[in-house]
């Protein structure tokens, strides 16, 4: 039997699609555009495409590749989908398509180098934007945030595998 969730579980809920809300690309793009910075040419792209740019980087960075399929599954969301987000992300020069050395028949989402470029872009915005948030904070209220949210994501990519 699971307890209810305490008052501290609803503000972490509270916090996180407060903090998804505010960190969408779409956002970060509005803020972008009101500091006269550049804003990339990919604006018409949903956010789900940074979402799939995101997870195909981060299955390469683990020496991996990720199928149409296999980026589905990370992502939540059903084949279809991810097929739709594959041919924007394609379309607009962003992923290509490998041959799987291991089985012909399959093909692999890999980033391209305006992908990367791209989602360095977006990570450099995304990381100034946070030193800007915490401009004011103690290096220890920082590195403990760090450590939490870090601990955080584990946890649940732990609670949500079983």
């Amino acid at each position: 039997m699971h307890d209810k969730p305490g008052r501290d579980a609803a503000d972490i809920e509270t916090a996180i699609v407060a903090l998804r809300r505010a960190h969408k690309r779409r956002a970060l793009a509005r803020l972008s555009e009101r500091r006269g910075e550049r804003t990339g040419r990919h604006g018409e792209l949903p956010d789900a495409v940074f979402e799939l740019l995101d997870v195909v980087e981060s299955a390469a960075e683990r020496g991996g590749a990720l199928t149409v399929t296999d980026a589905a599954a990370v992502l939540g969301v059903d084949q279809p989908r991810s097929s739709r987000l594959s041919a924007h992300a394609l379309h607009a020069g962003l992923l290509r398509r490998e041959a799987d050395q291991y089985d012909g028949r399959r093909s692999l989402l890999a980033l391209t180098q305006e992908g990367r470029d791209l989602l360095a872009e977006i990570r450099d915005f995304r990381r100034r934007v946070i030193a800007e948030a915490t401009a004011g904070w103690a290096v220890e209220d920082r590195a403990a945030l760090a450590g939490l949210l870090t601990r955080f994501v584990q946890d649940l990519d732990s609670v949500s595998r079983r």
